[in-house]
């Protein structure tokens, strides 16, 4: 098999050398897909009746955009990674679950990554700005272009200067973890376990009246909203412990 991988990381102090903090990713978008990276400068907007058009759907502008760095297939109007003038950087993953997927055109993953670095100063605003977001318009719609259909919900690693965030979907439910040092990667797979700062109101409620939470033990985000033993999911498993176990093996030495 000719290797693939989809993966984000960041790494902080004292996991870094000079207090550094250093954010990657990779992708395996298809083959022959153009990739470009783009540099749209900031804008205040000033006629907030016009609505934005993003790749699928239009949404409600705001009075003020920051300057992004994206890298983005070129068909669509959002982008899988990128930086905005705050240092505030995003990478997201495509993953499935328990919650079902939908293919009905709303904002697609690579959108709410646009829309968080365009509209927040901060690793934890550009956060509120996606769930924001995700529970207004929804997520959903072809991930590709041309006749091949591919849709998932997405996880985002979310950093700043100082802190970062780990965002996971499972179509409008989400929980959210803090990291404030150290090192963490995300893949296609649901990686929050019990370690939840921030979650949707109802999501507790909606695995327990599916049955995936018992109410009774403790919450475990991952294990109540991901599939179980599918060959999906064991894959991108070995991809993510593989990362996790090189994150921590150089743990400390991280350097630009």
């Amino acid at each position: 098999m000719e290797p693939f991988s989809c993966d984000t990381f960041v790494a902080l102090p004292p996991a870094t050398v000079d207090n550094r903090i250093i954010f990657g990713k990779n992708s395996d978008r298809l083959c022959d897909e153009v990739q470009e990276v783009v540099y749209f400068p900031a804008a205040v907007h000033d006629n907030l009746g016009e609505c934005l058009k993003c790749t699928y759907i239009e949404i409600d502008q705001v009075p003020e955009t920051y300057a992004v760095v994206l890298s983005r297939p070129a068909w669509l109007w959002g982008a899988e990674m990128g930086a905005n003038e705050h240092g505030v950087c995003i990478g997201n993953e495509a993953v499935w679950g328990r919650e079902e997927v939908c293919d009905e055109e709303a904002l697609l993953g690579m959108d709410l990554v646009r829309l968080g670095l365009e509209r927040a100063d901060t690793a934890e605003k550009a956060l509120n700005v996606i769930v924001d977001l995700l529970e207004k318009y929804g997520q959903g719609g072809n991930c590709t272009e041309g006749r091949m259909v591919f849709s998932y919900h997405n996880s985002f690693l979310i950093a700043d200067r100082n802190e970062a965030w780990i965002l996971e979907t499972a179509g409008k439910y989400w929980a959210a973890e803090k990291v404030q040092e150290g090192v963490r990667n995300i893949s296609n797979q649901l990686s929050i376990t019990t370690k939840i700062a921030r979650e949707h109101p109802d999501m507790r409620n909606y695995a327990k009246r599916k049955g995936w939470w018992d109410g009774k033990k403790e919450f475990d985000f991952a294990a109540a909203y991901s599939y179980l033993d599918t060959a999906k999911m064991m894959t991108s498993s070995g991809r993510y412990c593989e990362g996790y176990k090189l994150l921590n093996k150089h743990k400390g030495n991280f350097i630009i």
